[in-house]
C-alpha cells in the first residue's frame, strides 16, 4: 500500500485517476448522426459541432457568417440542415484523393 496526497491508502498497482479534460474545450458528447440533432440547435450545441466557443458563434451570427441563424427574441437558433450542408461545402478534399 502507498498513500496518495490526501494521505489516503491504496494499493501499489492501482491506476491511478483519468485526467480531467481540458479547460476551455467542449466534450463531444451527445448526438453523433444527422437525424440524432434537433431541428434547431442552440448557440451551445453549435459551438460543440464546431468545436469553437459560444461567443464565437454569436459573433458568427452577428456578422452573417453563419447559415441558418435565427433569432428569437434574445435567443439565437440555428437550423441544423443549413449548418450540415454549409459545413459539408466547406470541407477539405483528404489528401492524396481527387474529387470527380
Amino acid at each position: 500500500m502507498t498513500r496518495d496526497i490526501r494521505g489516503d491508502a491504496r494499493p501499489v498497482d492501482a491506476p491511478d485517476a483519468p485526467a480531467p479534460p481540458p479547460t476551455g474545450r467542449r466534450a463531444m458528447t451527445g448526438p453523433t448522426t444527422r437525424d440524432e440533432l434537433p431541428l434547431l440547435l442552440t448557440a451551445d450545441e453549435v459551438a460543440t459541432l464546431l468545436r469553437t466557443t459560444r461567443k464565437a458563434v454569436y459573433a458568427m451570427a452577428e456578422r452573417a457568417a453563419l447559415p441558418g441563424a435565427v433569432r428569437i427574441g434574445r435567443r439565437l437558433l440555428v437550423h441544423r440542415d443549413d449548418l450540415l450542408r454549409w459545413l459539408d461545402e466547406r470541407r477539405a478534399p483528404s489528401p492524396g484523393r481527387t474529387r470527380r
